[in-house]
């Protein structure tokens, strides 16, 4: 069966090509990978609307984990009667997103509503959990579920036959750029889990991996390498600046000085830096590895 797979461009916080949304076809029935976040759902809705699809036409949503970038709009989509397939670990969470929205209010305050809308809860019964190795059969295609932590603990590739949705266990690859990013917020980046999803990853006989931020990128073994080499060397830098005693947020602009080299060293562009920066706050990612750091220690 021929599929159509579409890269919808959710212009999260009117950046383009940090957030996406994907709308595969396999037989008459659409099926989404990701939602996004209710901040972008007027923009998915729309981009839905060009392909002649109204919300009910929606049946099957895949989300790889429940981060806010990735389903935030779950429960609304929930509501209209799609079904979501989901890590176990995320289901309830899901279903009842209490601890999510007072865990997120307290890192993002009174930006909450601005950057992420409204989130939902998702009826008990259109909540579907799905485990690794398991296949899900929807509109006559068949997606194999893998179980991807070191990003996330309830995190999924989706393999759908040459291709698999990554969301963020392949790191981040904005389209132009020669760069991998680390997405490593707290609280469940862990280096050595996500090098062992890596190795498991490599593995795949796939052409193509389709980031959720952003778009389809050729599968090849560079882009594991870097994957690995930058989660190395980002870990082992906060650690050094952990070490010598200074404080977080200096260690975070050292960070982003560090980054912006790198970007520099690339040739990107102010435009590229920030598609990066909007899919990847790297503040988020300082306070996730030091919160790694810092659970090492405690064991």
């Amino acid at each position: 069966m021929r599929m159509n797979i579409q890269t919808l461009d959710l212009n999260f916080q009117n950046t383009p090509e940090s957030i996406a949304s994907y709308l595969i076809w396999g037989s008459d029935e659409p099926v989404l990978v990701e939602t996004g976040p209710g901040s972008t759902l007027p923009t998915l809705l729309e981009n839905l609307s060009q392909q002649g699809l109204q919300p009910a036409d929606i049946k099957h949503i895949l989300v790889t984990h429940i981060h806010f970038d990735h389903a935030g709009s779950v429960g609304w989509w929930a509501q209209q009667g799609a079904q979501i397939y989901v890590h176990p670990f995320g289901a309830k969470h899901l279903i009842d997103p209490a601890k999510l929205i007072a865990s997120a209010t307290r890192i993002y305050g009174d930006k909450m509503d601005t950057l992420w809308g409204d989130i939902l809860p998702a009826p008990a019964e259109k909540v579907t959990e799905i485990f690794d190795n398991d296949t899900v059969e929807v509109a006559g295609l068949s997606f194999q579920v893998l179980e991807t932590p070191g990003h996330a603990r309830h995190h999924h590739v989706y393999r759908l036959g040459d291709i698999a949705f990554t969301g963020d266990a392949a790191g981040i690859k904005i389209p132009g750029s020669p760069l991998v990013g680390l997405p490593a917020p707290p609280p469940e980046f862990e280096r050595e889990v996500w090098q062992t999803t890596i190795n498991r990853l490599r593995t795949l006989d796939v052409q193509t991996i389709y980031p959720t931020h952003f778009g389809p990128t050729p599968n090849t073994p560079t882009h594991w390498d870097e994957l690995w080499q930058l989660m190395d060397d980002s870990a082992e830098f906060v650690k050094a600046w952990m070490d010598a005693g200074v404080p977080r947020d200096e260690i975070v602009t050292a960070f982003l000085d560090w980054n912006q080299e790198r970007a520099d060293a690339a040739g990107l562009s102010a435009a590229s830096v920030q598609k990066y920066m909007m899919a990847n706050p790297l503040e988020m990612s300082v306070d996730g590895i030091m919160r790694y750091w810092r659970k090492r220690e405690e064991q």
